[in-house]
């Protein structure tokens, strides 16, 4: 995931970046940063930006990805952003498995994600599924997020 990817559904505030994108909460649990939405809002435009487009892959850029957001938080807010633990398995990483959650959140919709579809996703698009289908989650773009994948 190289590339910077916005979505359909987040068109009303990444120009702004007022909200954190899901390509950065992909990142953020990838390295095992837990960025708040107030962290984010004291970033400068030119720091979020550097968010979104420093890569977040390689053992390496996953290390400086995590040193360069807390370096950003600390310097707004005077300590570090707290830590999450990293899964080495990620389910948005496994084409094989639909997860329970995403699957209950997409019948709610009248959609039935079978493993075929579930595997042509991208990890990212996964990702974003899993995010939107969690309990307590705004999910109002779950939808949205199934028709601009083409699951609909």
């Amino acid at each position: 995931m190289t590339a910077v990817t916005f979505f359909q559904f987040e068109q009303d505030f990444v120009d702004s970046l007022r909200c954190i994108p899901m390509q950065v909460r992909y990142k953020l649990d990838t390295c095992g940063v837990k960025l708040k939405l107030s962290h984010w809002s004291h970033f400068t435009e030119a720091e979020r930006q550097a968010i979104v487009n420093a890569p977040c892959e390689t053992d390496s850029e996953i290390e400086d990805y995590r040193n360069l957001v807390q370096q950003f938080v600390t310097q707004h807010m005077g300590t570090p952003a707290g830590t999450l633990a990293i899964d080495p398995h990620p389910a948005w990483l496994n084409g094989n498995s639909v997860p329970a959650e995403v699957q209950e959140k997409a019948i709610e919709f009248g959609v039935a994600i079978d493993l075929p579809r579930w595997n042509a996703l991208t990890p990212l698009q996964r990702f974003v599924l899993i995010k939107l289908s969690r309990p307590g989650h705004e999910n109002k773009n779950f939808q949205p997020a199934l028709t601009e994948f083409h699951l609909v």
